[in-house]
């Protein structure tokens, strides 16, 4: 595809070329994140200020800004330097004071002679019972009184730069802007009621009352869309380049997954039964599948995970699930190993611990497709793993594998598939914007039989009475976790918050009964220490959030976590997520710092009214943002200028529907609304969509 369409030339020159902007200017600007006029297209004003013209400032509700005609009348000079240099003036109905302070010689006299009339605009305010506009904004000859916007737009701004600069350098930017041949579907645009692009860009930038600024203002919403569409098509090329990767049908007719079924005590909810089917048809295709299983705490993930990996084995190939830790991988072992005898499949475990013989005999026996479905940690990875015919990679826990350990893991095999299973309830609009390449398959019912989990919320003044409780649990033979808060940025705090728990609790409950797990451990250590608390040796364990993934102990009941207000609402849920998992009812203990924000029991009490983990994700979006729920920066979360995740998730399936569907007729983006889309993604710099187009 050739370069930048040239159209876009001036969008993308040099900032200087704007009226007014100089190269000091230039760099200024780059505080804001602009380094070419289209940057300015997308940096909309944030808010307004009314200059509606008015015949007088008396009845005013001040302070308040105002914009008047007024008749100069007799200066009075500052009497000390620096001083106040105050102007008397009257409008239709009443007098005030025009106030500047570091007046320079007879400047104010020359520029606004006693008798002459002019219209200023700026904040009033009463000092000393008299009315005083202090450095008015604009000053200005009657006859120029439409240069003052009847509703001035304010911009975000950055050091050195001004407002009447952005306005500047704002309009001279629309002004390069030509009418863009449409990327908008006809019927979308019509039933949304937006504007053609360059419109909406012009309306954006000149607000005429509050309701313009707001996100649902038709301009706004449009210009939303385009940067979701951008983002969208790169995601949905990114997943067509994929898809075109060849793949191996896994073609079976189930037997394996009918011999689990019939041994499982209770019936797979409609949600696993839906995800495996989804999971059965794209291996039966021979494309690579590249999909995401997302369930919440206790939906039943690993048996819809374990039916995929027998589809593997039933088309007469290898499967792997690689767990983040060894425990984890241990674990999965343990929950899988009677199914696979139900099967008849050979499951064998491989991690770090695995050495000399032992390990030689397991790698020899995957070699030969001896074993059959694999258990393992990154040590799968190592260059001395080899399969015999690897079909399917089962990922657990996305965000401690990469894009590219996903890749190496599909090099393992021959285009093996691949299926990304992670516990954390994202929103909607976020999982389509971080996963929008991939499939997703939800699991949003709990299997029968789960009990729920009571949540209280109790102040951390009553410690005594908590650690009394989890005396009588542990009397009863039940387990306890303690988790303790997050202090601050710093692991050395959480870690002394951790050890001084420990030591508090192993007083009052007895040394061998508490063990201890940190993020500053040798791994080595936090295995061990986790396995005495798995098999029952020691009741309660303290914690810094090492726990909240994975980990399954069915006789643990109580969950205490220490300054609940600290940690993010998915955080609590997962990590409440830990009890319930055995036959006894079960209890999450929220301990709060008082006095809690209006904000922060809020927050905390949407855990105790509900368990559903997307409810709960969709509340912390709202209340905390979206950068600050997954941690904008490592995410890779895109960030946009207009668009806003949390509010306009609609705006984002909308945009993903329209970009799959361009793409399934247009692959090539060669139809006129698929060149108009090129123009788009060149628009938004997603050079990467762009690249993908031409290479493709």
């Amino acid at each position: 595809m050739s370069g930048r369409p040239e159209r876009l030339f001036p969008l993308f020159a040099e900032l200087q070329t704007l009226t007014g902007v100089g190269p000091k200017t230039a760099v200024l600007f780059e505080g804001l994140g602009v380094r070419a006029p289209r940057d300015l297209l997308l940096t909309l004003p944030q808010s307004g200020v009314d200059r509606a013209r008015r015949a007088t400032i008396k009845g005013a509700d001040l302070p308040c800004t105002l914009t008047v005609a007024v008749q100069i009348g007799l200066h009075a000079p500052a009497r000390t330097k620096g001083g106040a240099y105050r102007i008397h003036v009257e409008d239709a109905e009443t007098s005030f004071q025009l106030v500047f302070f570091h007046a320079r010689g007879d400047y104010w006299q020359k520029t606004l002679p006693e008798g002459s009339r002019r219209v200023v605009s700026g904040k009033v305010e009463n000092f000393d019972a008299m009315a005083q506009m202090v450095h008015p904004d604009h000053i200005v000859d009657e006859d120029d009184a439409d240069d003052i916007p009847s509703f001035e737009p304010v911009y975000p701004l950055t050091a050195g730069i001004t407002q009447k600069l952005m306005f500047k350098a704002t309009r001279g930017t629309v002004a390069l802007l030509h009418d863009m041949p449409e990327w908008i579907d006809g019927p979308q645009k019509t039933r949304a009621g937006w504007p053609d692009f360059a419109q909406a860009v012009s309306v954006a930038h000149q607000p005429t009352c509050l309701e313009d600024l707001m996100a649902t203002a038709p301009a706004r919403e449009r210009l939303a869309y385009d940067e979701l569409l951008a983002h969208q098509l790169t995601l949905a090329l990114a997943r067509a380049t994929e898809r075109r990767k060849v793949g191996r049908a896994s073609l079976g007719e189930g037997r394996l997954q009918a011999q689990v079924m019939a041994g499982l005590p209770y019936k797979p909810t409609g949600a696993q039964a839906r995800a495996i089917d989804e999971i059965n048809g794209d291996m039966a295709t021979p494309t690579r599948m590249n999909r995401l299983l997302q369930g919440d705490v206790g939906a039943g993930k690993t048996l819809v995970a374990f039916m995929a990996l027998l589809r593997a084995v039933e088309a007469g190939g290898q499967g792997v699930l690689m767990a983040p830790t060894e425990i984890l991988a241990r674990q999965h072992m343990e929950s899988l190993l009677p199914l696979a005898e139900d099967a008849g499949v050979v499951l064998e475990v491989l991690t770090g611990r695995d050495k000399g013989a032992e390990r030689r005999a397991k790698l020899e026996a995957l070699a030969r497709g001896d074993i059959q479905v694999l258990v393992g940690t990154h040590a799968v990875f190592q260059p001395d793993v080899t399969f015999s015919d690897l079909r399917l990679a089962v990922v657990d826990e996305q965000h401690r594998f990469g894009v590219r350990q996903r890749l190496a893991l599909g090099e393992k095999g021959d285009n093996a598939d691949v299926l990304v299973m992670t516990a954390t309830p994202i929103p909607r609009s976020l999982s389509l914007a971080q996963y929008g390449d991939m499939d997703v398959s939800i699991l949003d019912e709990k299997p029968p039989g789960r009990l729920p989990i009571k949540t209280a919320l109790i102040s951390t003044g009553r410690m005594e009475e908590v650690v009394q409780r989890l005396r009588a649990v542990i009397d009863s033979g039940r387990q306890c976790y303690w988790v303790c808060p997050l202090v601050d940025e710093s692991e050395v705090s959480d870690l002394i918050a951790a050890e001084e728990r420990f030591k508090y609790l192993r007083a009052a409950l007895g040394e061998d009964v508490v063990g201890l797990v940190h993020g500053q451990m040798p791994a080595a250590d936090k295995d061990a220490a986790m396995a005495r608390f798995v098999d029952g040796q020691t009741k309660v364990l303290v914690a810094t959030t090492v726990i909240e993934v994975g980990v399954n102990v069915p006789n643990a009941t109580i969950m205490v976590i220490e300054r609940a207000e600290s940690f993010g609402l998915a955080q609590l849920h997962q990590m409440r997520g830990r009890v319930g998992r055995g036959t006894h009812a079960s209890t999450c203990l929220l301990m709060y710092q008082a006095p809690l924000s209006e904000n922060g029991r809020k927050r905390l009490e949407v855990l105790r009214e509900t368990e559903d983990g997307f409810a709960i994700a969709e509340t912390d979006l709202r209340m905390r943002g979206a950068g600050d729920l997954i941690g904008t920066a490592q995410s890779g979360m895109p960030r946009f200028q207009v668009a806003d995740l949390e509010r306009q998730s609609d705006l984002m399936a909308i945009a993903q529907s329209d970009a799959r569907r361009l793409l399934a007729g247009d692959p090539q983006l060669r139809s006129p609304q698929g060149e108009a889309a090129r123009l788009l993604l060149w628009l938004m710099r997603q050079d990467e969509a762009i690249r993908l187009i031409s290479v493709g």
